[in-house]
């Protein structure tokens, strides 16, 4: 009997594993998994035993393979955020940009971004400006003269 709720067990945090980007119930997942095994083989083993046997295997798991699932899933560094997608970039003003009206708009590598003047001119529509920062989800822009 126990052998089929372990199973049950271990399907539902694989399915749970699966359904998360993130690594949060592998290792229950194969505790259960040995569990399973287990109670095939001991089907007269207490439940209680059974339950210390996977709480303890789940924990021995994962201190031991921690560092090395962290290490393996570790974000690549060379993986641009927003702030290095645009930042010291030119881009194009799409609507022309007005800080007191709180206006504009500027296109970059096909995204579209809310933009405002760093110096707070107002800058024309066609107007090539480069992104100082990032200010929330707006661009602070200056406009750049090209002659």
């Amino acid at each position: 009997m126990m052998f089929w709720i372990w199973l049950a067990i271990a399907v539902a945090f694989l399915f749970i594993e699966i359904m998360t980007s993130d690594l949060v119930s592998i290792w229950f997942a194969a505790s259960a998994l040995v569990m399973v095994l287990i109670s095939a083989v001991f089907p007269d083993l207490h439940v209680g035993w059974q339950v210390g046997i996977f709480v303890v295997l789940s924990a021995v798991l994962f201190v031991a393979t921690r560092k090395l699932v962290k290490k393996f899933f570790k974000r690549n560094k060379d993986q641009e955020t927003n702030l290095e997608l645009i930042v010291g970039h030119e881009a194009v003003v799409t609507k022309a940009i007005d800080n007191l009206k709180e206006e504009g708009e500027i296109k970059l590598g096909g995204l579209y971004w809310t933009a405002r003047s760093a110096d707070e001119t107002p800058i024309e529509e066609g107007a090539v400006v480069l992104v100082e920062k990032l200010r929330g989800n707006k661009a602070i822009v200056k406009k750049i003269n090209k002659e």
